[in-house]
């Protein structure tokens, strides 16, 4: 008897035509075979021998087989043997009736490793016998291997926001995430450390009332509208120096820089900020240690110029000291002639220029030794260059050195640090006749100053004969600390702190190529500029061609060198004043507790009572009387002295001083009447 359902498995194999179709109670085969075909799994019926009855056509594609090379072939023959081994323990569960499910991974051999979920029932007859086996399965390699990779990739992320979370955590500079509206999403610790705000307390607020100081919200809400409408960015993918406020309102400076971050329905911007306050006063601390150095190495220099300093003043105060005594001798004849008038004229003309050497001399050295900050002006370099070798002629000589100087007629002025490019010039003088001390034979320095039009500059060079630059230091002789001079003879910071000195100034300090006969020679290029006259300046420019007052005026002079108050009342009572005379603070402030005073010339340092302490009264006792209080002194160079005259911002002329100097302050005063 022919079993009905092995005979339908048997007809579906076979195609339509196979076997009997009349039967109404049997589906259409055709349906049927068209069905299994369909299907997106696997469908086989294998018979109790473990040959292959039917294959749809899912599972004629994976093993690449036409089914004439399936239909009546083993299963081992098909698959392999290893694959028909490895389905020996769920076949034997099958043929005893059981039905069987399975998922996981099974190896197909040279058909790969594939992920299968799978259904095996046994196929039975009508009198139940098993006749074989119905298998189905689902090949889920291709979404298991994206489920896979879905979990690394999510694994991946979660591990990148959790790397990411960590390193916001942990980052040294402030990290502050905000949305579109300008609320805050993220706010890390050194955030938290810098802006005094915990990240509870500032999630979901606008960033602009937190961090933005009050003078920069407007920009601030302008340029997110701004960006947000048009895409124009004006802080967006850069570096900006900035100033950020604390929880307490303080404000502190800051580097920012944002970027952005796109999502599919929404965008954030995150902010880095890096506090700068300890970088600002490490950066202020390294200046000062600069300057200190700097001035290490001026005053090195100084010392080393003391001796030829004291020998060139102590040749023009042999003048003023003989020319004075003759002077005195000849007042003290019976009887003077026309000639003896004539030769006292002569006298006092040799005793001013003398003594203008002296004030020239000590004029230039206080310069040298004053530390300040550079304050560019007008400069006539050929006064420079006269100031330089007056401070370094004794050295130079004694030394048996020849100095030539060059300087070009009715140079250009040049706008530049006028004290700077001395120290500058006196450096490169003195590194010359170091330089020298190591030949026999004719030692030469020579210094010249060429104006440039071309380059819209003065250039200044110093050269030797001595010998020379080796060619290879010559790119290291600016280097800082690098110095070819024998321990204890140079720190090294000459060149570098020269050649910074000249291009703060928009100039260059060049090392020239060796020429014949010449050892080393450096250049100095400066470039020509016109001042913009200070209102000070311009006061004293204008007072000059004003016509002295008729009205006699009251100065106060407070001096506690007699001989120096007596030369200021007398020049300014040749300008129509009557002068008071103290000889301390203290007793000027009785003068001036009684008067009034159109003008008042303070020394600074006194014994009883001294320039500052009186300055300091007078704002409180007659505040009207500040603004035409001026100091003479000759302590510019001390520290005190420099910063009271820095925090009072009145006017001073340094001794010794010229007629024309106190005119001018006298002046200056004067005019605030």
């Amino acid at each position: 008897m022919t079993d009905q359902p092995l005979d339908m498995v048997e007809r579906a194999v076979a195609g339509p035509g196979a076997g009997d179709m009349g039967s109404s109670n049997l589906p259409d085969i055709g349906v049927l075979h068209a069905l299994l075909d369909a299907m997106p799994a696997r469908a086989v019926f294998i018979d109790r021998d473990h040959h292959y009855r039917y294959a749809n056509r899912e599972f004629l594609d994976f093993v690449k087989l036409p089914i004439d090379r399936i239909i009546g072939r083993h299963v081992a023959a098909v698959l392999g043997q290893p694959v028909f081994d490895s389905y020996s323990a769920i076949a034997a569960k099958v043929y005893s009736g059981e039905r069987v499910r399975w998922e996981g991974w099974a190896n197909y051999g040279g058909l790969g490793r594939r992920y299968i979920q799978e259904n095996l029932v046994p196929f039975m007859s009508a009198i139940g016998q098993i006749q074989g086996v119905i298998a189905i399965g689902l090949d889920l390699t291709e979404h298991k291997l994206r489920e896979r990779e879905f979990a690394e990739r999510l694994e991946a992320q979660t591990a990148v926001e959790t790397m990411s979370s960590a390193i916001i955590a942990s980052a040294l500079d402030c990290v502050v995430v905000i949305d579109e509206d300008g609320r805050v999403v993220e706010f890390n610790p050194a955030a938290e450390t810098a802006f005094g705000y915990s990240r509870e307390a500032v999630v979901g607020k606008p960033i602009a009332e937190l961090i933005v100081p009050e003078h920069l919200r407007a920009r601030h809400h302008a340029g997110m509208e701004r960006y947000m409408l048009t895409g124009e960015a004006a802080v967006l993918g850069r570096r900006v120096e900035i100033e950020a406020m604390r929880s307490d309102g303080t404000l502190l400076p800051v580097e920012l820089a944002i970027t952005e971050v796109r999502l599919p329905d929404r965008r954030f911007f995150t902010a880095h900020i890096r506090n700068l306050t300890e970088v600002r006063r490490a950066q202020e601390e390294i200046e000062r240690q600069r300057d200190a150095l700097h001035q290490s190495e001026k005053l090195a220099a100084l010392g080393s110029l003391l001796a030829g300093v004291a020998h060139e003043l102590n040749n023009p105060l042999s003048i003023v000291t003989g020319q004075a005594l003759m002077l005195r001798e000849a007042a003290n004849a019976h009887l003077l002639r026309d000639t003896d008038l004539h030769k006292i004229a002569e006298r006092s003309v040799k005793i001013e220029a003398a003594a203008e050497r002296c004030a020239r001399i000590v004029r230039t050295f206080l310069a040298m030794a004053r530390q300040r900050a550079g304050e560019r002006r007008e400069v006539d370099v050929s006064a420079l260059v006269d100031g330089a070798i007056d401070l370094l002629s004794y050295g130079l000589k004694t030394g048996g050195i020849k100095l030539a100087k060059d300087v070009q007629p009715a140079l250009p002025r040049v706008w530049a640090d006028g004290d700077q490019i001395h120290q500058v010039l006196v450096n490169l003088i003195v590194n010359a006749q170091q330089a020298l001390e190591e030949i026999s034979g004719p030692r030469r320095i020579a210094v010249s100053a060429r104006h440039d039009p071309s380059k819209s500059n003065v250039a200044l060079t110093v050269s030797d004969n001595g010998p020379g630059v080796p060619e290879q230091i010559r790119n290291r002789i600016f280097d800082p600390f690098f110095t070819t001079k024998p321990q204890g003879i140079g720190t090294g910071i000459g060149l570098a702190v020269s050649r910074g000195l000249i291009e703060a100034q928009g100039g260059s300090l060049v090392l020239q190529p060796s020429q014949s006969g010449w050892g080393a020679s450096f250049v100095i290029q400066i470039p020509i500029g016109v001042a913009e006259t200070s209102a000070p300046e311009r006061v004293l420019e204008s007072i000059d061609k004003k016509v002295a007052e008729p009205e006699v005026r009251r100065a106060l002079v407070v001096d506690d060198e007699d001989e120096i108050a007596g030369i200021l009342a007398e020049l300014l009572d040749r300008q129509g004043f009557t002068c008071d005379l103290s000889a301390s603070g203290e007793d000027a402030k009785a003068l001036v507790r009684t008067n009034d005073y159109d003008i008042i010339l303070c020394d600074i340092r006194m014994a009883d009572g001294d320039g500052p302490s009186f300055f300091y009264w007078l704002q409180e006792a007659k505040p009207h009387l500040v603004r035409h209080i001026g100091f003479v002194t000759g302590d510019t160079l001390g520290p005190a002295a420099g910063r009271f005259l820095e925090r009072s911002g009145r006017p001073v002329i340094e001794k010794p001083f010229r007629p024309e100097d106190v005119s001018r302050l006298v002046r200056l005063l004067a005019d605030h009447t």
